[in-house]
């Protein structure tokens, strides 16, 4: 039976839905606290995403139709040491990414039922029942969870655009005076602010992770990257600009529910519940994107014999089902941690961990890069463009690692070192065989 994959539409909305998550509709507030030098960031930000994604997509023409994404072309210039670390650092990244969605999603669904802020069972129990409902979508497969995805994509942007555009006519431009009010220096908060909004697009590598499931990937991916990449920097872009001119920075940088905030101002209370449910929407969609990347990524490297074999079998429907399901059981067991008092802390921190891991794919992915074509073609006038555009990518990788903080860089590393024991044990089992 030939499988079912994605196409154009499908693969770019798993590029919007995976980067359009939760924080979009919070970020505003923080940015707000640096003044109007974060639009710069943002702007910044998004050429670093373009150079990052110029690499993936140059990886997924020389390797068309091999999933694995970050993993694979790390390991295809850098060896299989690498590629273990890549995909170690972003399967943890992505579990912690979704248990913190999943919470968020709680949090939402908390303005229309309020027992989800009072009683934590039944919170549990609903981040549960949602959690297993998306693995069962993506469990019958792979285009199945591209419509799923498609869907809810158009449904959280359509809110954050329509307040982005009509926004505009509600700006009062001297909300725009202060350009830093950060107390810092303009370079400091410029860095501030390109750093915090870097991470706002990761999630730009997503097409290529199912690449063997998606239809004339060598054409299909490209499109459907930069197509993603372009629809988000604009979201962000315009949207931070029009809720920076609909509300004073004073007032912003302290609202829990920005985008709700000017949809009030804009078309009064009741817009409020509108926003919400687009939230809601958002963290759904984003939760099914990187539930199915969570299956495909330990799928990949069982497949090379570099993690057990387990996750590798798949299902009547070609889906890696145990991958998923194994993965999904650990988010539900983070879930029930961030509900436990004692273990609140902890998970936030390794929350903050699961952002650092997933730029070390970043920086090997670029460095991978420039290897292969180096050996490929030589040093070339088409050679030095390429290189300095991966330059760019690994340059703003490491940007964004050092702002992460010292403390967060420090227990990244040992958590990236706590997968060599794996590795060395599935190399022995694989030499033996």
């Amino acid at each position: 039976m030939s499988r079912k994959k994605l196409g154009f539409w499908t693969s770019s909305s798993l590029v919007i839905g995976n980067m359009i998550g939760s924080g979009i509709f919070l970020l505003p507030s923080a940015l707000a606290a640096y003044g109007t030098v974060s639009i710069l960031g943002w702007i910044i930000s998004a050429f670093g995403a373009a150079a990052l994604a110029f690499v993936f997509i140059e990886f997924s023409k020389m390797l068309p139709g091999t999933s694995g994404g970050p993993y694979v072309y790390s390991r295809k210039g850098l060896g299989d040491f690498a590629g273990f670390l890549v995909a170690w650092g972003y399967w943890i990244s992505v579990l912690c990414a979704n248990a913190a969605i999943i919470i968020a999603l709680i949090g939402y669904l908390g303005v229309f039922f309020p027992i989800l802020k009072a009683n934590s069972f039944i919170a549990v129990a609903t981040s549960l029942a949602i959690v297993w409902s998306v693995v069962w979508i993506n469990t019958r497969g792979i285009r199945e969870a591209g419509i799923f995805s498609l869907v809810t994509t158009i449904l959280k942007i359509t809110p954050l655009i329509a307040i982005a555009l009509v926004g505009i006519f509600y700006i009062r431009l001297e909300n725009f005076s202060l350009f830093n009010i950060s107390g810092v220096s303009n370079i400091k908060a410029l860095t501030a602010t390109a750093t915090l909004t870097f991470f706002a697009y990761m999630g730009i590598e997503c097409a290529t992770i199912p690449s063997g499931d998606i239809e004339n990937p060598k054409r299909t991916i490209p499109r459907s990257t930069y197509f993603g990449l372009a629809v988000v920097a604009i979201v962000y872009i315009l949207g931070t600009t029009a809720l920076m001119g609909i509300i004073p920075a004073e007032t912003l940088q302290y609202s829990q529910s920005p985008f709700s905030d000017a949809a009030a101002i804009i078309w009064g209370p009741w817009a409020e519940n509108l926003v919400a449910f687009g939230a809601i929407i958002s963290t759904l969609g984003a939760l099914n994107g990187w539930i199915l990347i969570q299956g495909q990524i330990p799928a990949a490297i069982s497949r090379d014999k570099l993690f057990p074999p387990i996750f590798a079998k798949e299902n009547k429907n070609g889906v890696p089902a145990l991958s998923l399901i194994i993965s999904s059981a650990l988010i539900s067991t983070l879930v029930i941690m961030n509900y436990s008092k004692g273990l609140v802390k902890a998970f936030e921190f390794v929350l903050l961990l699961s952002s650092m891991t997933s730029l070390i794919a970043y920086l090997f992915t670029s460095v991978s890069y420039a290897i292969v074509t180096g050996n490929k073609e030589g040093v070339s006038k088409e050679f030095k463009i390429k290189i300095s555009l991966a330059s760019v990518a690994f340059l703003f990788a490491i940007w964004a690692i050092a702002g992460s903080g010292v403390e967060i860089v420090y227990w990244g590393f040992i958590l990236l070192m706590l997968g060599i024991p794996l590795y060395v044990w599935m190399l022995i089992r694989k030499n033996k065989e």
